[in-house]
């Protein structure tokens, strides 16, 4: 990711900036070779590779191939926006492997810099080789490969390795601290979390930082990193993957365990972002720092991804000049709410639902800004309620009746719903015969300890979710 290189780096970046990039344009042969290997590698992350590099590039609304930068960069400027830049004569050169490392490797890039974002860090020369170490461990692991390589000489005929290789990194530090007469730690250790590479650099008497910056293509002149977008944007992302994660997605559930096992020690605002962003959900367990049950953040997880706020499309006049200015088209925004979102939540009250669940739920009540809540209780039959009124139940289970209510075929007290919710949310054991909504794709069922989690395996697919109500 592109580091800040002036004294402002929240400003938004001026159109003196963006126009260098137009500078010396590329071929357009090279080009639309390096953007095929783009597309090719953001598709195998999204297939196979990564959930979290995938989703961060899905937030690059504009993707510029520039000769301005060295290999490839994500710019992410004051006026909220993230552009990704890369080179095509350097992607042609490393060929479609490559490609794929670098992509991965300036993801995680941009992931290290909100996770580790001290200012202490940052300009700490070990640290930054620390993170290039840390970073292509990961990615070689993960992408089963090696660095990638471009053709050196005259000739081409050789090919020299592009970026910092851990191991090479790792024989130096041995020989290093044997020269102290100090005991160095196997490769495993070394690389075991991100800090654990910083710390052992660290004991190093004459640690082998490159002259100059680790990572050259980080910086372009003065195009600003602006940090409360980078914090937006990854945590946002961090979200969404591990949403999918919790959702029973192999990979995501794999990469997102692993990233957060490896930033473990880094600091104490790292492991707040963690435990606000519910990995203790994904754990099967409640993180040390938080007091809540952690199936209270997946329902209010479940809420956010369903209920995102809608939006309107507006023109960006700023951004619009300067894409206008680099030769593109300019691209719509999405700001701002379209309408309230609709949302029915519907709670199982039979006897055999656990009434500490139902007794927490209560607590919601009026307290979902910006969403317009309808409440029902049910047993065998739907009970609308609101804020103040007693909730009962404790018969039978007819989930039935809640479809054909919600769904303007049935009357309560005389009344029928008269809303079209967005989402339907079913707090539920699950333990009642089986029902298919006219809307399956509305449905979410939260399923609690010992339920019957069918919707699961329903046909037309429904979201289902496990709410494990202990601290396992």
């Amino acid at each position: 990711m592109t580091e800040a290189s002036v004294s402002t780096p929240a400003r938004a970046a001026g159109l003196r900036d963006w126009r260098r990039l137009l500078d010396d344009l590329p071929d357009p042969v090279v080009t639309e070779k390096g953007r095929r290997l783009k597309e090719a590698a953001m598709l195998d992350f999204g297939v196979r590779e990564s959930a979290i590099a995938s989703w961060l590039y899905t937030k690059c609304h504009q993707q510029i191939p520039t000769l301005a930068v060295d290999t490839a960069a994500v710019v992410a400027s004051g006026d909220g926006s993230c552009v990704l830049l890369y080179n095509p004569e350097f992607f042609e050169a490393i060929g479609a492997d490559g490609v794929r490392f670098v992509l991965f490797h300036e993801a995680r890039h941009l992931i290290h810099r909100h996770l580790y974002m001290a200012a202490e860090l940052r300009e700490d020369p070990v640290f930054k080789l620390a993170a290039e170490v840390s970073i292509n461990h990961v990615v070689m692991r993960r992408l089963r490969g090696k660095l990638p390589t471009r053709p050196t000489g005259d000739t081409g005929a050789e090919r020299e390795p592009v970026g910092i290789d851990p191991y090479e990194i790792h024989a130096l530090y041995e020989e290093d601290l044997r020269a102290q007469g100090l005991q160095p730690v196997p490769y495993e250790h070394f690389t075991e979390t991100d800090m654990s590479v910083f710390g052992e650099l660290k004991r190093m008497s004459d640690p082998p930082v490159p002259a100059g910056h680790v990572c050259p293509h980080l910086l372009i002149g003065g195009l600003p990193l602006d940090e409360e977008t980078v914090g937006q944007v990854v945590e946002g992302v961090l979200a969404n993957v591990l949403r999918a994660a919790l959702r029973g997605e192999g990979p995501a559930r794999e990469e997102i365990l692993h990233l957060a096992d490896r930033s473990e020690g880094g600091s104490e605002r790292v492991t707040r972002m963690w435990g606000r962003l519910g990995l203790g959900a994904l754990r099967g367990r409640t993180e040390p720092t938080r007091r809540v049950e952690w199936w209270k953040r997946w329902l209010s997880d479940t809420l956010a991804s369903k209920l995102r706020d809608g939006e309107r499309l507006v023109y960006p006049r700023k951004h619009g000049a300067v894409l206008l200015a680099l030769g593109h088209d300019p691209m719509l925004s999405r700001r701002g709410k379209e309408r309230t979102k609709v949302v029915v939540v519907a709670i199982d009250t039979s006897g055999s639902m656990s009434q500490r669940v139902i007794d927490w739920l209560m607590t919601l009540i009026g307290r979902t800004d910006g969403v317009e809540t309808h409440w029902l209780s049910f047993d065998g039959e739907v009970m609308p309620f609101v804020a103040g009124e007693r909730v009962t139940g404790g018969g039978g289970t007819d989930f039935g009746k809640v479809v054909e209510y919600v769904e303007g075929r049935r009357e309560v007290g005389g009344r029928r719903c008269e809303v079209r919710p967005d989402a339907v949310i079913m707090v539920t054991d699950g333990h009642a015969p089986q029902v298919t909504p006219a809307r399956p794709e509305h449905w979410i069922w939260l399923i609690t300890d010992g339920g019957d989690d069918w919707p699961d395996r329903h046909h037309p697919p429904m979201a289902c979710h496990r709410v494990t109500t202990g601290d396992s």
